[in-house]
């Protein structure tokens, strides 16, 4: 294949650290290695430093008021970045909102193939919303169902995110891409007695890991409510991130007598994530609304046993590589106590399990999305 100029448009970027902004590194960065070139077009943040070297277009925005978002102003005023987005061979766009319609407007003008990757379901976040719960779900599905609608082709990591936009009114072409992850680095973690400790759990303690934002919809509450009901002193907890609902978690710890048992570490760097898997005697996931979780692949490539609410999306990734609980925090109690050492047997099935996963795969798919687009270019309309 030729070399490509990708245009990725999104509202989720760094300094914001979650699994949208993983997932579009992944992606960037598969690109390059191959010889591709990839602007990031993504609203600027006052203060934040640009990594050297990095391709990046800050476009001028407004804070969001309590959220760490912000809100795209849809200009680009400067000569010099107009003449990149015209060059563009592909605009891949990672969000509904206005830098995403911003991709729209530009692919529609001058003639460029769309790609829209879902990541989000909107739905599920109508509690930020200070509206009727109801009606701004269905206001996002519309959002969703319109802007798959405007592009060539919507790329969905499970294939339960595909029947979930079919059932929403999608008639886009949509395609299965699971977010990659560089499975060997995360299969590169060790586990240490110090870092254990550090994490909250001595020697012949049992260890739960919980990686995420800490947001409402991510359903964390279930998990501290089961540990409650664990007798055993000696099972652990260690929530790893940070987000709107911290403090209201510290004092959930606090009123159901977790104090001694549950760590906050706050964000860790990405890098720092490996040895705190491979320190784990399980990996908890309570949330109910992901597209796909990109922790659980990064939980398997390091070996780590997975207790999951069961959701379609999860049994998507995580196949016969976990253990799958009702919403309910006494079937999760059970689980919890009986978190035992991991064989070695069962982490090497889970490391198989995340080899689906791996960044380049996720690349070699993309790719080849992008060049049946770009096959058919004058067949598109927009």
């Amino acid at each position: 294949m030729e070399q490509l100029r990708v245009g990725f448009f999104t509202e989720c970027y760094r300094p914001i650290v979650n699994g949208i902004v993983a997932s579009v590194d992944a992606l960037a960065g598969g690109l390059r290695d191959r010889g591709h070139d990839v602007y990031l077009f993504t609203p600027n943040v006052p203060g934040y430093v640009e990594e050297t070297g990095s391709e990046t277009v800050r476009i001028p925005s407004l804070p969001l008021p309590a959220t760490p978002y912000r809100l795209t102003l849809p200009l680009v005023s400067r000569r010099n970045l107009k003449g990149i987005i015209k060059q563009l061979s592909i605009i891949h766009a990672h969000s509904p909102f206005v830098t995403g319609w911003m991709g729209v407007g530009y692919a529609r003008r001058f003639h460029i193939p769309l790609v829209y990757t879902y990541h989000t379901r909107l739905e599920q976040y109508a509690h930020y919303v200070p509206f009727d719960a109801a009606t701004t779900r269905r206001a996002a599905s519309t959002i969703t169902r319109l802007y798959a609608n405007a592009a060539d082709a919507v790329i969905v990591p499970t294939d339960s995110m595909r029947e979930h936009l079919l059932e929403v009114g999608v008639t886009a072409r949509i395609d299965v891409v699971p977010s990659g992850i560089d499975v060997r680095l995360f299969g590169s973690g060790g586990r240490t007695d110090e870092l254990r400790a550090h994490l909250g759990a001595a020697p012949t303690d049992r260890l739960a890991v919980f990686v995420s934002r800490l947001a409402r919809e991510k359903n964390v509450e279930l998990v501290l409510e089961a540990l409650a009901r664990v007798e055993d002193p000696r099972v652990k907890l260690v929530l790893v991130g940070d987000g709107p609902a911290r403090e209201w978690l510290e004092l959930q710890v606090q009123e159901l007598g977790l104090s001694g048992r549950v760590t906050f570490t706050g964000e860790l760097p990405r890098m720092a994530l490996p040895n705190v898997y491979a320190c784990a005697d399980a990996f908890v996931f309570p949330s109910l609304t992901e597209t796909q979780g990109l922790v659980l692949a990064e939980a398997m490539a390091a070996g780590c046993p997975i207790i999951a609410v069961d959701t379609p999306q999860a049994r998507d990734v995580l196949g016969t590589c976990a253990t799958f609980v009702q919403n309910d925090a006494t079937h999760l109690a059970l689980e919890l106590g009986r978190m035992d050492l991991p064989a070695p047997e069962q982490r090497e099935k889970a490391r198989q399990g995340a080899e689906r996963f791996g960044a380049g795969l996720q690349t070699e798919r993309v790719l080849s999305i992008y060049a049946d687009l770009l096959e058919r270019e004058p067949a598109l309309t927009h």
